[in-house]
C-alpha cells in the first residue's frame, strides 16, 4: 500500500463510504486525505454533481473554503433553494424537512465564506418565513384545483425559480421530489425548464401525471374539455416517453357520468387519433369485467356502463350480458308486485336499451349469474313474451339449476328452483352422473403443475384470499376464452361433452401470473392493464401512499380502495354446499359428490359443516358425511395435504370405508347390494390372541389385490416387544391346596374369562385407518425414493433451485441434495404419529396399561432408525519404551 501512487490511493478513497479509517491507518494516506482537491472529488464521484452540494454540507469537519471553491467550480450543481434551506438550516429560523445536524457541523468562517461565494451567483435570495423556493412550488400545488382567479401563486412564477434561479429539489430525500411530476401534470409548459435543471421523467410517473391531468376539479365547475386536450398535447411534444394508457384511459371511462369534461377530452383524443389504441376494443374489455362484479349491483355503475354502450356499442355476446344485467339488476325491475305490469316495465328497458328480442341464452346466461337471485319475472317472460311452452321453461329451469351446483354462492337460487319445481332427484342424478371424480378423471401424477394447480368443479372456496386477490387485479387478460361460460355451449351440451370439458363458472378469475402479460403494439411500449377503478379512486390510493415509495406502488391489488364492489358473490350468499347438506341425507350419492369435491378444494367450511365435531365422542355417526380411503388416495395423487377436519374425524372413530360404494351399497336393493365383509378377512377383524403385527405389504387399500408376501430387510429393523403373554400357575400338584381351587372353581372361571377378555382384541376403526394409511405411506416413501434415485441419476446426486433477487434483481444457484417430499407425504407422516398415540391410550384403557405396542417397522422412522451409527473407539496413546 505505501509503494502506490496517489492517483491510485485518490481512487481507493473515492470508493470508501467513510474513508476515516484507511486515513487512520497512515500518515501518507491522512496526507493525501486533508488534499481539498481529494476531497472535492470524493463528493462528485459519490454523490454525482446534483448531490455533492448537499452532502458535502453535511461533512462539515471536512469541509473548507477551498473545498467549496472546487465544488462550485467543478459543477456541482447550487440553486437559490438549497442556499436558502442551508441558512434557515444553520441559524434556526425554519424547519424543514432536514432533521439532522447537516450544516450545522461547519464552522462559522466557512459558511460565511459558502453565502458570499452562492450569493454571488444569484441577484437576490430571500430570507424571510415562507419566502423561499421552496414554499412556492408548494403553494402552486396546493391551489391547483382552485379556479384561475383565486390562484395567489401563477404558473409563471414557478417557471421564473425553475429558469431564473435553478430550483429543483436537491436530494431524494425532499418531499418535493415526489410531487414534482404533479405540476407537470398541471402545467406541462414547466417540463422544459425542469429537465434543463437535471429533471428526468421517470416513466413510472406516467400514469400518475395523466390522472392529474384528467383529475375533475371540484371548485371548478367550467368545461376543461379544451384545457385537458391541448395539456396532454403540450406534454407529448416535450416528451415523447410520455402516452396515455389503457389503464387511465379505462378508469377515465368509469367516470364518463361524473367527469364530463375528462370524458369528452378522451373521446377526442381517440377521434384525433392521438392515442396509441383505440378507445372502442378498451371500452368493450372493460365491460366484460362487470359480467362477475359486484360493483354491477350498484345504480352509479350501472349508468356509466350504459353510458359507455350507448357511445360504443358492440357486439360481444360478453357485453351482450353485461347490459342485460344492468336491466335485471336496476332498482326497478323487481318493484312492482304485479306479473303484467312488470313485464311490460321490463320489456321496455330491454328495448330502450336495444337488446330485442330476446333468447334462451339469454335467459340462461341472466339466470346463472351470482348476483340474479329472483327468477319469477325472467321464467314468466319466457312464457308470456318468448313463447316457450311449458316443456321448454322447465327444462330451462332443470338446466339452470344443474349449472348453480358449480357457481358456489348460488345456494339461494338453487333453495328457490328445487323447492318450486321439484328438482332434487333430478340435481342428486346429475352430480353423480357429471362430477363424480375417481383417480383417472384428476392430472397425471407426472404432471406436477397440473396437481397443483387443479381444482375441482364444486364446492370452490370463493371467498378465500387468493380469489379476492385475482379478482381486484382487474386485467384484460381476463376476458379471452370467458365466452366459454356463455349458455349456448353449457345448455346444449350432452352428458358425454360435459364429462370431457367441464366449463369453468369462475373464467373470469384471471390467474395471478397473467397479469403481468399487457397488451403491447408490436414491439411498442407497455399499454398497460384495464382495472374497475375509477379516477378519482386511483388518485386518492396515490396520495394516500407514502411519497417516497410511490413509484414502487402497486395500483391492483387486494388493498385498494373499492375490494367489496370487485368480488364475485353477493353480499348475502349462501354456499351451495351448505344448500346440499340441509337437504341431501349424508349418506347419500349426492352428498359423496359434494365431499369429494370439498376435500380436493381443502374448503374447509364446507368440511367442518360436513364433519360436524362431535363434542366428548363420536355420538352421532348419521349426521356425519362419510370419509373414505380414495378422499386420502387422491390427495396423494395430487400431493396435497389432508385437511385437518379430516384426520379429527378419524381420531373420533369415524367408520373406515374404501369408498363411497361401500355405504351406499347398503342402501341398494338386496340383489345390487355388496357386503362389506367381503372386502376384509374375518380374521383381520376379530382375533382372540395377540398376532404378530402385519407387514405393511399386506395392508394394501383394495382388499381384492393380491398380497404378496414380504421380503426379508437386510438393515437392521427396530427392536420390537414381544406381544406373547403367559399366565404362571403357582400351584403346587398333589398339594391339599386342591380342595380350596375346587371350591373356589366358580372364582376361578370367572377370573379366567376375565383374563381371556384382556387377551381378546378387536380390530376397531381407528386402527383400520391407520393400517390403511400407513400403506398409503409406505407406497409415498417408495415414491419418493424412486423421484431421489431418478434425480440422482440425472444430475449427480445434485439439484439446481435458481433464486432471484426482489431487491437487486441478481440470480444464484443453490445445490440442492434432497427433492422435496409432497405436502401429503410429510402431512401423513406427522398425523400417522399422532393417530397411533391415540389408538394406543385408547388400548391402554381397555386392556391395561401392560398392553403391546403396535410394530410399525415399515414407517418412514424406521430409515431414520437404520442408519447404524459408526462405533468410536478411545483412543489410547502408548507410551514408548524411551518415554518411560
Amino acid at each position: 500500500m505505501e509503494r502506490l501512487c496517489d492517483d491510485i490511493i485518490h481512487l481507493i478513497i473515492y470508493e470508501l463510504n467513510d474513508p476515516t479509517a484507511l486515513t487512520l491507518t497512515s500518515k501518507r494516506f491522512l496526507r493525501v486525505s486533508k488534499d481539498p482537491y481529494v476531497r472535492a472529488r470524493y463528493f462528485l464521484h459519490r454523490y454525482g454533481h446534483m448531490d455533492a452540494m448537499f452532502w458535502a454540507l453535511g461533512r462539515g469537519r471536512v469541509l473548507n473554503d477551498k473545498v467549496i471553491d472546487i465544488l462550485v467550480s467543478s459543477g456541482a450543481y447550487i440553486s437559490r433553494y438549497i442556499i436558502q434551506v442551508a441558512i434557515h438550516h444553520y441559524f434556526r429560523s425554519a424547519s424543514h424537512f432536514i432533521k439532522t445536524p447537516w450544516v450545522r457541523s461547519i464552522p462559522l468562517s466557512v459558511f460565511t465564506h459558502f453565502m458570499k461565494v452562492t450569493s454571488a451567483l444569484f441577484d437576490e435570495i430571500p430570507l424571510g418565513k415562507n419566502e423561499d423556493d421552496g414554499y412556492i412550488f408548494h403553494s402552486f400545488l396546493k391551489e391547483s384545483r382552485l379556479p384561475q382567479d383565486l390562484k395567489s401563486t401563477k404558473w409563471e412564477d414557478v417557471r421564473e425559480i425553475l429558469d431564473k434561479y435553478k430550483f429543483i429539489p436537491f436530494s431524494m430525500k425532499d418531499p418535493l421530489m415526489a410531487q414534482l411530476p404533479i405540476a407537470l401534470a398541471i402545467e406541462p409548459r414547466l417540463l422544459p425548464f425542469a429537465e434543463a435543471n437535471g429533471f428526468r421523467m421517470d416513466p413510472k410517473y406516467r400514469d400518475f401525471v395523466f390522472r392529474k391531468m384528467f383529475e375533475k376539479q371540484a371548485l371548478n365547475g367550467g368545461d376543461r374539455t379544451d384545457d385537458i386536450v391541448r395539456n396532454v398535447r403540450e406534454l407529448k411534444r416535450l416528451d415523447p416517453r410520455m402516452f396515455l394508457s389503457r389503464t387511465v384511459a379505462a378508469e377515465i371511462c368509469m367516470e364518463a357520468k361524473s367527469n364530463e369534461s375528462a370524458y369528452r377530452a378522451l373521446k377526442a383524443l381517440d377521434r384525433s387519433g392521438e392515442l396509441l389504441f383505440k378507445l372502442g376494443p378498451v371500452v368493450t374489455e372493460l365491460m366484460k369485467l362487470f359480467v362477475k362484479s359486484r360493483s354491477i349491483t350498484s345504480t352509479y355503475t350501472i349508468n356509466v356502463l350504459r353510458q359507455l354502450y350507448t357511445d360504443f356499442p358492440s357486439t360481444d355476446p360478453m357485453v351482450r350480458v353485461v347490459m342485460l344485467l344492468t336491466v335485471c339488476l336496476s332498482d326497478g325491475t323487481w318493484a312492482l308486485s304485479a306479473i303484467p305490469e312488470a313485464l311490460t316495465s321490463f320489456h321496455g328497458k330491454l328495448e330502450a336499451i336495444g337488446l330485442l328480442p330476446l333468447t334462451r341464452e339469454d335467459l340462461f346466461n341472466i339466470m346463472i349469474n351470482p348476483f340474479v337471485e329472483k327468477h319469477t319475472l325472467l321464467v314468466e317472460y319466457a312464457k308470456e313474451e318468448m313463447g316457450m311452452s311449458m316443456k321448454d321453461t322447465k327444462d330451462l329451469v332443470q338446466d339452470v339449476a344443474i349449472k348453480c351446483l358449480e357457481i358456489a354462492s348460488k345456494g339461494k337460487t338453487l333453495r328457490k328452483l328445487a323447492e318450486n319445481h321439484s328438482l332434487h332427484a333430478a340435481l342428486a342424478d346429475a352430480a353423480v352422473r357429471r362430477y363424480s371424480l375417481s383417480l383417472d378423471d384428476l392430472p397425471p401424477v407426472e404432471d406436477e403443475k397440473a396437481c397443483a394447480t387443479y381444482e375441482a368443479t364444486l364446492c370452490r372456496e370463493f371467498s378465500n384470499l387468493k380469489m379476492i386477490r385475482a379478482n381486484s387485479s382487474g386485467s384484460s387478460n381476463q376476458t379471452p376464452g370467458a365466452s366459454a361460460s356463455l349458455a349456448g355451449e353449457s345448455a346444449a351440451a350432452d352428458d358425454a361433452e360435459m364429462e370431457s370439458q367441464e366449463e369453468d363458472p369462475r373464467e373470469f378469475v384471471v390467474d395471478v401470473e397473467e397479469l403481468e402479460e399487457t397488451p403491447t403494439i408490436g414491439d411498442g411500449p407497455d399499454l398497460g392493464a384495464i382495472g374497475q377503478d375509477t379516477l378519482s379512486a386511483m388518485i386518492r390510493q396515490d396520495e394516500m401512499a407514502p411519497t417516497r415509495s410511490r413509484r414502487r406502488s402497486y395500483y391492483y391489488s387486494i388493498y385498494g380502495i373499492d375490494v367489496n364492489g370487485k368480488l364475485d358473490f353477493p353480499i348475502e350468499s349462501v354456499p351451495v354446499g351448505r344448500w346440499v347438506k340441509e337437504h341431501y341425507d349424508p349418506h347419500s350419492s349426492m352428498m359423496a359428490v359434494f365431499m369429494t369435491h370439498a376435500v380436493i378444494n381443502n374448503n374447509t367450511a364446507l368440511l367442518h359443516l360436513y364433519l360436524s365435531p362431535a363434542g366428548v365422542g363420536y355420538t352421532t355417526p348419521s349426521a356425519h358425511v362419510p370419509i373414505t380411503l380414495k378422499h386420502f388416495k387422491q390427495l396423494a395423487h395430487l400431493g396435497r395435504a389432508p385437511n385437518w377436519c379430516l384426520y379429527h374425524e378419524i381420531e373420533f372413530g369415524a367408520e373406515f370405508f374404501f369408498s363411497e360404494e361401500d355405504y351406499l351399497s347398503k342402501q341398494a336393493p338386496p340383489d345390487v347390494k355388496r357386503s362389506c365383509k367381503s372386502r376384509v378377512k374375518p380374521n383381520d377383524i376379530k382375533k382372540e390372541t395377540s398376532p404378530p403385527t402385519l407387514s405393511r405389504s399386506t395392508c394394501h387399500a383394495e382388499p381384492s389385490t393380491p398380497q404378496a408376501s414380504p421380503s426379508p430387510r437386510s438393515s437392521r429393523r427396530r427392536p420390537r416387544r414381544s406381544a406373547a403373554s403367559t399366565v404362571t400357575s403357582y400351584i403346587v400338584p398333589d398339594s391339599d391346596d386342591e380342595a380350596i381351587v375346587d371350591d373356589d372353581g366358580e372364582n376361578t372361571m370367572m377370573a379366567m374369562l376375565s383374563m381371556q377378555a384382556k387377551k381378546r382384541k378387536v380390530e376397531s376403526n381407528l386402527q383400520r385407518w391407520i393400517k390403511h394409511l400407513s400403506a398409503l405411506l409406505v407406497d409415498e416413501q417408495r415414491k419418493y425414493k424412486e423421484r431421489r434415485r431418478r434425480q440422482d441419476r440425472g444430475t449427480d446426486g445434485k439439484r439446481r433451485i435458481m433464486k432471484v433477487s426482489i431487491l437487486t434483481g441478481t440470480r444464484w444457484e443453490r445445490q440442492s441434495h434432497i427433492p422435496l417430499k409432497t405436502e401429503f407425504h410429510k402431512s401423513l407422516i406427522v398425523h400417522l404419529r399422532s393417530l397411533r398415540k391415540v389408538d394406543l391410550d385408547k388400548r391402554k384403557q381397555l386392556y391395561g396399561s401392560d398392553v403391546a405396542e403396535e410394530d410399525y417397522s415399515d414407517d418412514d422412522d424406521d430409515d431414520e432408525y437404520q442408519n447404524v451409527r459408526v462405533s468410536k473407539r478411545r483412543r489410547i496413546n502408548r507410551l514408548s519404551p524411551t518415554d518411560t
